[in-house]
């Protein structure tokens, strides 16, 4: 990676759902990020839908870092849920042995996306104690009540509830279907508790249940922030009513609306159609990587700004295959000019030159507008046109190509975008010798008998 140091006038800009405006982000701490991202619940493999808030996300947390930010982020799995309940029926097994096998499985996709580790990635099952005591913190508060083992709470206690999605109560009243034996209060009130015999249940103050899902990453930011956070994101569908009853627990509880910025991602559909499993329309992530990298896999999604949908089809894909192989060339063409000609691949002075600084200056401009990487992709192109410049030109020094390389690492790591090579060999370089200079005298016989030597050894040109 190639961090940069970060500078009192860089200002990241980030479109604050809750305010629905482009804010400058101000940390709570000085130079630390904390962010939550609303994770998988885990019934199922992710599909390349549920792969895009973790791949915008990680190049979020990635950018942070490369403006030299201490970043935070954490990432939940629900791993108690009706889907997973009904799998582990299906299936006669245990509801912790679906779970876990999807973890595991989620987490290796995770890191065939070269998505980098999450500081921590809590389960609710491992937070149990403390949703028991927070609900009985709500209660207390007269944000909750309980009826027949039940908990419920009383959205009529937050003034502004729905104030994320846009919503009111008086329109989500009138909007909501009345069961005849509702035990609620109001219709829109929502579950704590659930009191069940399917499942796993677990003993509380109001007898054997299970914790509701939207108290369940209150209580886990928390857990572990120990008070609001920077950034909470997740997908657009999350706004209403898991985020919005996020912040509504969060206020009754604690007064405050849990994060200072919502982010939110759009939706991948397919043909005009939302992506889903229940659809059964869906492309799953493992199978996309059967037959891409995760570079082109990562173009793709990156290369459409976050907050719109995605249509996926198949010709993104064709076009990502482009964007990267246009990419690569250029840096396996700098790095083994480099490789060849010096002894270190590292600039060995303080030498600045000015274009390559305003080539990374137009990236860092474009991710710190809200994280366009759509434009940070396009800066990343301008950026190979002018290395591709400075590795056709023979008096281009050695430390700007340097530079020039230490520049694409950087830049291309914010996307989790990493071209892998290894440093030749004495005979290797001797080899490549020998066919330049084959190449130079015309002998395109000779030429050719040794290229396919270089390229049976494995080695990019």
């Amino acid at each position: 990676m190639c961090k940069k140091r970060k500078l009192d006038n860089d200002m990241i800009k980030i479109y604050n759902s809750l305010t629905n405006k482009i804010e400058e982000f101000i940390p709570l701490r000085k130079n630390e990020v904390s962010m939550y991202v609303c994770g998988s619940t885990v019934y199922n493999y992710i599909h390349i839908g549920n792969s895009r808030p973790v791949i915008f996300f990680d190049t979020v947390a990635r950018f942070f870092k490369y403006m030299g930010y201490k970043v935070t982020y954490v990432s939940n799995f629900t791993d108690i849920d009706d889907k997973i309940i009904n799998k582990a029926k299906e299936e006669n097994v245990s509801e912790a042995e679906i779970s876990e096998r999807y973890i595991k499985a989620i987490k290796e996709t995770y890191r065939k996306l070269n998505c980098l580790p999450h500081d921590a990635n809590p389960k609710v099952t491992e937070n149990i104690e403390g949703i028991i005591q927070f609900i009985d913190l709500l209660i207390k508060k007269d944000g909750a009540y309980v009826i027949d083992g039940d908990v419920y709470f009383d959205v009529s206690k937050i003034a502004d509830y729905g104030q994320l999605s846009g919503q009111t109560i008086e329109n989500l009243m009138s909007g909501a279907r009345i069961d005849p034996n509702e035990k609620k209060k109001n219709p829109i009130d929502f579950t704590l508790w659930k009191k069940t015999e399917e499942g796993k249940q677990w003993d509380s103050p109001w007898g054997l249940g299970r914790p509701g899902w939207h108290t369940e990453c209150v209580v886990m930011i928390d857990s572990l922030f120990k008070g609001p956070i920077d950034i909470h994101g997740g997908g657009l569908e999350l706004k209403f009513p898991h985020h919005d009853n996020e912040i509504a627990q969060s206020i009754c509880a604690h007064n405050h609306k849990i994060a200072n910025y919502w982010m939110h991602n759009g939706r991948i559909d397919m043909s005009g159609e939302k992506m889903s499993k229940s659809l059964g329309n869906v492309i799953w992530a493992d199978e996309l990587l059967s037959r891409t990298s995760y570079q082109v896999y990562r173009l793709l999604i990156l290369n459409v700004p976050y907050r719109q949908p995605l249509d996926y089809k198949e010709e993104l894909l064709v076009q990502a295959t482009t964007d990267f192989e246009k990419i690569q060339r250029t840096y396996v063409s700098l790095f083994r000019k480099i490789d060849l000609e010096y002894e270190e691949m590292a600039p060995t002075n303080g030498l600045v030159n000015s274009e390559l600084l305003s080539l990374q200056s137009a990236f860092i401009e474009a991710m710190s507008d809200d994280f366009n990487t759509a434009n940070a992709i396009t800066a990343i192109f301008a950026a190979t046109k002018h290395v591709n410049l400075l590795i056709r030109h023979g008096k281009t020094e050695g430390d700007v190509l340097k530079q020039a390389l230490k520049m694409l690492d950087g830049m291309l790591w914010v996307l989790g975008i990493n071209i892998e090579l290894d440093r030749l060999t004495t005979e290797e370089k001797e080899l490549i010798f020998q066919w330049q200079e084959a190449r130079k005298n015309k002998d395109f016989t000779l030429a050719d008998t040794l290229r396919e030597k270089i390229t049976n050894k494995g080695i990019q040109l």
